[in-house]
C-alpha cells in the first residue's frame, strides 16, 4: 500500500470518530470514542504490540461505519443496541482499505470471544452489562460445543480473549487515556511499516 493510500485509508477510518465518536456507546456511560480509546489504552498498558492495540481501538468500528451507511440496527423492545453484524461490517471495511488481518481479526472476533466465554464460564454472563446481554441475543447467544472447539484453534485465540476483557472494562466515564491522535499516529506508523 503506497504511503498516500495509507494516509487516505487512515483518514477514512478516523473520520468516523469525527462523525460519530461522541455518540452514545449502546446504553453505556461512555461515548463510542471513549470506549475505543479505553480499549486501546488497556492493550497498550499491558504491553501488547501495535497491531493488537490498533485492533482494540477499532474493534467496534463497524458500529460507526454502519451508521455512515445507514445499516440495520439491533433493536429489542424499541431500544437500539448498535449495528447488526457490526463485527463483520468492521472487518470488511478495514480490509477493503488495506488493513491487514492482524488488525481486522480483533474486529471480527471480539463478538465470538463473548459468545465463547458465555459458553465456557458460567459466571461470565452475569458479569456482562445489561446492554452487552442484549446484544448477545442478537449475536447468536453462547457458542455451541463445535464452535467452542473451532474457536480454540484460532492462532490468536488468547489475544482475542484479552480483547474481550478490554472491551468489557472500557466503559469507565472517568478513565484518562491518550488522545485519538496518539493512536492515529500509531496506526499510520504501523501500516507504513507493513508496506515496507
Amino acid at each position: 500500500m503506497p504511503t498516500m493510500e495509507v494516509k487516505e485509508a487512515v483518514e477514512n477510518v478516523f473520520s468516523l470518530f469525527t462523525e460519530f465518536g461522541n455518540d452514545d456507546y449502546i446504553g453505556e456511560m461512555v461515548s463510542q470514542e471513549q470506549h475505543a480509546l479505553q480499549a486501546a489504552h488497556l492493550a497498550e498498558t499491558e504491553g501488547f504490540p501495535a497491531h493488537i492495540v490498533i485492533g482494540a481501538l477499532l474493534h467496534d468500528i463497524g458500529h460507526l461505519q454502519g451508521k455512515r451507511l445507514s445499516k440495520p440496527n439491533m433493536i429489542t423492545d424499541g431500544l437500539v443496541y448498535g449495528i447488526c453484524n457490526h463485527e463483520v461490517l468492521g472487518q470488511e471495511f478495514l480490509e477493503e482499505l488495506g488493513f491487514p488481518s492482524d488488525v481486522s481479526v480483533f474486529v471480527r472476533r471480539h463478538v465470538d470471544a463473548k459468545r465463547y466465554l458465555v459458553a465456557t464460564d458460567p459466571s461470565y454472563y452475569e458479569r456482562l452489562s445489561p446492554a452487552s446481554k442484549k446484544t448477545l441475543e442478537h449475536q447468536g447467544g453462547k457458542m455451541s460445543e463445535a464452535e467452542v472447539e473451532a474457536f480454540r484453534k484460532d492462532p490468536k485465540f488468547q489475544a482475542i480473549l484479552r480483547m474481550r476483557d478490554w472491551d468489557e472494562k472500557a466503559k469507565d466515564p472517568n478513565a484518562v487515556t491518550p488522545s485519538l491522535q496518539h493512536y492515529k499516529d500509531m496506526c499510520l506508523g504501523y501500516l507504513c511499516q507493513k508496506r515496507l
